[in-house]
């Protein structure tokens, strides 16, 4: 890892606490901070191997106009000074802040997964997404370091400060414990496929920087969707997870992953697209194609794009069913179990429709589509067993280093 990191002697955990008095003033500051952060969730240096932390940009991609918006035509900003009023630039440090919080909240989550990975290949891919998550959220943490002054100093470091492990990242997703594998793949699959839309929707900013940063994140995000597919596929081709359980763990993290598009008929998404600093799924594509535009529904569109998606995906892993098969795997309705938006909190079934019953008959219903306390328990013992086909790791994965010491 080519980083550049203060002694671990001359810290201790209570170092980070410190530091909303004592605000990095440089970015070498903010990466002795980040060493720090490292050590106290416990993420050992080691594990990173060859992957090099470091700040990419793909400015060719990112375009020299803005696409939309009231500001369409004119030239990117490229710097912060250039953003037109100060709303514009509160609202670019809010998104920035909300990425790059994900990125390290993900690896807490996920970092204690590597003791007790399948095989030699899983802790691979585990380690390997945790080094591009860090690696993302290091980039989110440049630009706010880099472009938007003490404003950004403060919340780059608040990214080091917040804390899944205690429930305090941003996001109420990236706060959920992630007890095993099964989760893991579950997270990858669909909730790192959210992170994918909501990058592609960043790719068009008019802030230039941000723009230019998704390229190389989305190159490195198609490593973690895969990761979930071939887990998935591969859990189904061992045969010995129940069907209804694996759905039910789908059920889980689907819903989480349509909560994280934000809520519908969003004001500030309306304002995100009109100010030409977020846009819509595949932007480009439907200028191009002149698809009618709705902003007060930007939200919805994205989670529908979204949807479309994992259920053809879903639908390719009902493939490696075996043929006498009478079950198939789905993806629930948007409504069903959400947390945020227009159906919070209602009780909406599977196929989206508002439940009839009283409370016993909705706490029995639940247990039959979301993951129950029985389930944890028979999965340790699944756990046990070969539960999982075996995927050998190529020379160059071996080579690499990533995970190995894990």
């Amino acid at each position: 890892m080519s980083v550049r990191t203060c002694s671990q002697s001359s810290h201790s955990q209570g170092r980070i606490a410190q530091c909303m008095a004592e605000l990095p003033n440089t970015w070498d500051e903010w990466i002795e901070n980040f060493g720090d952060w490292q050590d106290t969730v416990g993420f050992d240096k080691k594990w990173l191997g060859d992957f090099e932390l470091s700040v990419l940009f793909d400015w060719d991609r990112a375009g020299d106009q803005i696409e939309f918006g009231d500001y369409s035509g004119r030239a990117k900003w490229e710097r912060a000074l250039q953003v037109p009023h100060q709303s514009i630039r509160d609202g670019l440090i809010s998104m920035i802040t909300v990425q790059g919080d994900t990125e390290f909240a993900s690896v807490e989550q996920q970092r204690h997964l590597l003791a007790s990975a399948p095989t030699d290949y899983d802790r691979y891919a585990a380690a390997r997404i945790m080094a591009e998550e860090q690696r993302h959220g290091w980039q989110m943490a440049y630009l706010l370091m880099t472009y938007f002054g003490q404003q950004g100093a403060r919340e780059a470091q608040k990214l080091l400060e917040r804390n899944a492990q205690t429930g305090s990242r941003l996001l109420g997703a990236f706060n959920r414990p992630m007890p095993h594998w099964l989760d893991f793949y579950c997270y990858t699959m669909f909730v790192d496929r959210d992170g994918k839309f909501q990058l592609g929707m960043l790719s068009t900013s008019a802030f230039k920087p941000l723009a230019a940063s998704m390229g190389p994140m989305l190159k490195e995000e198609s490593f973690h969707l895969g990761t979930g597919s071939n887990g998935l596929r591969r859990v189904i081709k061992a045969g010995v997870i129940p069907l209804d359980m694996l759905q039910r763990f789908f059920n889980k993290w689907v819903s989480t992953a349509h909560d994280l598009f934000g809520t519908d008929s969003s004001s500030s998404a309306e304002w995100a697209y009109v100010w030409g600093i977020k846009g819509r799924w595949d932007e480009r594509k439907k200028l191009d194609a002149e698809v009618e535009l709705d902003k007060g529904v930007l939200n919805e569109e994205g989670r529908g794009h979204y949807h479309d998606e994992i259920v053809n995906e879903v639908e390719k892993l009902n493939g490696y069913l075996p043929e006498s098969s009478e079950q198939k795997l789905f993806v629930c309705h948007e409504n069903f179990n959400r947390d945020i938006g227009n159906f919070a909190d209602k009780r909406c079934t599977l196929e989206g429709d508002l439940f009839q019953g009283d409370d016993a008959e909705w706490d029995s219903y639940l247990a039959n589509v979301l993951p129950t306390p029985a389930d944890e328990e028979q999965l340790i013992e699944l756990f046990k067993l070969e539960w999982v086909e075996n995927k050998p790791m190529t020379p160059r994965q071996i080579a690499s280093g990533i995970g190995v010491s894990a």
